[in-house]
C-alpha cells in the first residue's frame, strides 16, 4: 500500500516589519505632500524682487510677524541725519524692506513707501554736481543715484524738504530725477501720518 504524505500548512503571521515600513512610507509621503503644498503656496504668492541687489532679510525657521498680502502698506521713512560717505545703508534697508513685501506676496498696489529726506540728509537726493559740491568733492558722483532710480521705478516715492533746499541755496533743478520737493518736512510728516502712514525714523 503506497504511503501517504500529509503536507501541513501553517498560516503565516502578520508581517509586522512590512506594515511598519508601509506606515512610515505613507507618513513620509503625506509630509512631503504637505511640504510641497506649502512651497507651492509660497511660490504662488511671491512677487519678483523690485530691487534684487538689496537682497532679503535672513530667514529664521519659526519666525512670526511676516508681511501680510492682505494688508495695505503705507510706510514713511524719515531720513534726517547726514548720509554715509558711500552708498547709504538706510536706503539699502528700505529697498530690502520693499523686497520683503514682494517676497511674501504683497502686490505692488498695496505697497506705498515714501522716503522723506531733510536736514543733514538732504545731499542724498542731489544730482552729481550738487552732491559733489555739498560733499566738498567736486566731480564726486552721488553714490545713491542708481539705487534711488531703481527704487523709484518700483514705486517708492522720494520727497525732500523745500526749506532744507532754501537753507543750502539749492534749487529743484539740482535734485535727482523724480524727487518731489515739498513745502517742508513738517507738513509731509503730518499729512502722511494723518493719511495712515507708519512713521519710521531712520
Amino acid at each position: 500500500m503506497p504511503s501517504t504524505t500529509t503536507l501541513s500548512h501553517t498560516p503565516a503571521g502578520p508581517r509586522r516589519g512590512f506594515g511598519v515600513r508601509l506606515g512610515l512610507s505613507a507618513c513620509a509621503c503625506l509630509c512631503l505632500t504637505a511640504a510641497v503644498g506649502l512651497l507651492g503656496t509660497r511660490t504662488a504668492l511671491a512677487q519678483p524682487l523690485p530691487v534684487p541687489s538689496a537682497g532679503l532679510p535672513g530667514y529664521i525657521a519659526g519666525m512670526k510677524e511676516v508681511p501680510d498680502p492682505g494688508l495695505d502698506y503705507r510706510v514713511l521713512f524719515d531720513l534726517q541725519s547726514a548720509p554715509a560717505a558711500g552708498p547709504d545703508p538706510r536706503l539699502q534697508s528700505v529697498a530690502r524692506y520693499l523686497n520683503s513685501l514682494a517676497e511674501y506676496g504683497v502686490p505692488p498696489q498695496r505697497r506705498h513707501l515714501v522716503v522723506l529726506v531733510h536736514a543733514a540728509a538732504t545731499p542724498l537726493v542731489l544730482d552729481n554736481a550738487a552732491y559733489g559740491a555739498a560733499a566738498h568733492a567736486v566731480g564726486h558722483a552721488n553714490p545713491n543715484a542708481a539705487l534711488i532710480a531703481r527704487m523709484r521705478s518700483a514705486g517708492v516715492q522720494f520727497r525732500v524738504c523745500g526749506q532744507a533746499l532754501l537753507a543750502r541755496h539749492l534749487t529743484p533743478a539740482q535734485l535727482l530725477p523724480g524727487v518731489q520737493m515739498d513745502l517742508w518736512a513738517l507738513s509731509t510728516l503730518v499729512n502722511l501720518q494723518l493719511q495712515g502712514y507708519a512713521h519710521i525714523d531712520e
